[in-house]
């Protein structure tokens, strides 16, 4: 066991100057001015990372640190059958496995680029514990066991190398309770636990979804998040911050201010805006920016936003049983979320040795492949005056992205940008033939509907002839020879 308390107090003495020095004070009132980055509103698409202990054992989910201890799990099963009992062989002893021989920062960046990403998002701490970055305060982290290397490091600099926003995920709150079932019964999770030790505190897990849900979070371990949270923004200075569940309890709110005051104040020193990501309300509205995980809202927003999923349905980290998404599904899913003035955070799962899945790797190539045709109608965009037309609609909510949703080539996206109006049909026709009916001629200038002279109509990435016009039902397009497997964008540009 080895903690660093000078450090922690390094780091908290280092918030508290912080917030004395800046001008964000540590409420509600305060942080609401600090505004969002420019960039987050010009990016449209991110890339999420959740990679560490996890991804050797590549079984069930990212949450095989806590299943594995529960009796009865299929993750337990799995682990007995696998690797011998806890006692024996516990989450502690896959650190020397994780080794990942093959990681190659830079390789990575230039696949994330290509696919139109403007930051990413690597998990920096998870709620098993183990840190992907050289920390100070505890021995448990990458730099100093299994690869022996600087994660977050590394990902920063072949980031900022090719001109991406470098942000950083924090899941360390959840970490609480996390392993509190290996206490049940025999396993290498043994009382007495010290602040230090790799499984501590793992108290009991009792609603931990509840805001009021006790035993509550102590002072002793509130410390400890928020040092290891400005350790972090001290280190890496990341463009934005995103924060998992459970930081809604009541215990963190104070420490949720403090973190913020002090983050956005860096800002400030720094010379540029930053913001902190945060799901179910666990700061005020107007503080950072509203995330909504696997899921979005059935219409337009008129603040930012952002909705973080996976390219599998069931894992946010690499397993061998992944349930992929097509790639239709995840450009659609873009294009919705563009529309509605949200940007879409993509979470990919690494191997434990550093490479890039194939079923990942075939989707970020075919976003690469549609985002070299249509970028125009994404980055740099915002809200049209609606978002759509079709019947098909998400519902609005978390969680939503388990089913594909049928798109017809009578469904439109609408973004607007770089003067023009932009209507994405979600499914091509196949007689090339499409029909806008928000861009109709409007003989009434009082319907909320487009009453502009369109200047031309041209349909990304096709060479042929396209003939348009426009009547009192639809603008009417005829591109006759294009074909697409994937969304087709027109760009209307209006005299």
């Amino acid at each position: 066991m080895r903690y660093d308390y000078k450090a922690q107090k390094k780091y908290l003495d280092l918030v508290e100057q912080g917030i004395a020095e800046g001008p964000y004070r540590a409420d509600w009132a305060s942080l609401s001015e600090a505004g969002m980055p420019e960039w987050f509103g010009q990016e449209k698409f991110g890339i999420f990372m959740h990679w560490g202990l996890y991804s050797v054992p590549a079984s069930q989910n990212e949450w095989y640190s806590r299943n594995m201890y529960i009796q009865g799990d299929p993750a337990f099963e799995h682990h007995v059958k696998t690797y011998g009992p806890q006692k024996e062989f516990g989450y502690k002893d896959f650190i020397p496995l994780f080794r990942a021989e093959h990681f190659d920062p830079k390789e990575w960046i230039r696949l994330f680029r290509e696919a139109g990403a403007g930051y990413i998002f690597p998990v920096a701490e998870h709620h098993d514990g183990f840190q992907m970055y050289d920390s100070e305060l505890s021995e448990w982290n990458a730099k100093q066991k299994g690869p022996k290397r600087d994660i977050l490091g590394d990902l920063k600099a072949a980031a900022e190398e090719e001109g991406l926003q470098f942000c950083c995920s924090s899941h360390r709150a959840e970490h609480w309770f996390f392993m509190c079932h290996g206490k049940e019964f025999d396993s290498d999770i043994r009382e007495p636990l010290e602040i230090g030790d790799f499984y501590w505190p793992a108290m009991p897990e009792r609603g931990p979804e509840d805001l009021f849900s006790e035993p509550a979070p102590t002072k002793e371990y509130l410390d400890d998040w928020l040092a290891r949270t400005a350790e972090i923004i001290v280190k890496y200075r990341p463009s934005l911050l995103y924060f998992d569940w459970w930081i809604q309890h009541e215990a963190f709110k104070p420490y949720l201010k403090k973190l913020a005051a002090f983050y956005y104040n860096c800002g400030v020193k720094w010379g540029r805006k930053v913001q902190i990501c945060y799901k179910h309300d666990a700061f005020a509205f107007g503080t950072g920016i509203v995330e909504v995980e696997r899921g979005g809202f059935a219409e337009a927003k008129p603040y930012k936003w952002q909705t973080d999923t996976a390219v599998a349905r069931n894992s946010w980290c690499y397993t061998d049983t992944l349930d992929y998404k097509n790639s239709y599904d995840i450009v659609c899913n873009l294009i919705d979320v563009v529309s509605k003035n949200g940007n879409l955070l993509l979470n990919i799962g690494p191997k434990a040795d550093g490479t890039i899945p194939e079923g990942d790797r075939r989707i970020l190539e075919d976003l690469a492949a549609w985002m070299k045709v249509n970028h125009e109608a994404i980055k740099g965009t915002g809200v049209w005056r609606k978002s759509m037309e079709g019947e098909v609609r998400n519902k609005e909510g978390q969680f939503q992205d388990a089913v594909s949703l049928d798109y017809t080539s009578s469904d439109y996206r609408f973004t607007a940008g770089h003067g023009n109006i932009y209507a994405i049909c979600m499914r091509c026709p196949k007689d090339g033939q499409f029909l806008v009916r928000s861009l109709a001629d409007s003989a009434d200038q009082n319907v909320p509907e487009f009453h502009g002279i369109i200047g031309s109509v041209e349909v990304l990435g096709y060479d042929g002839a396209v003939n348009w016009s426009v009547d009192k039902s639809a603008l009417k397009v005829s591109a006759p020879g294009v074909s697409s497997d994937f969304p087709v964008t027109l760009r209307i540009r209006v005299k």
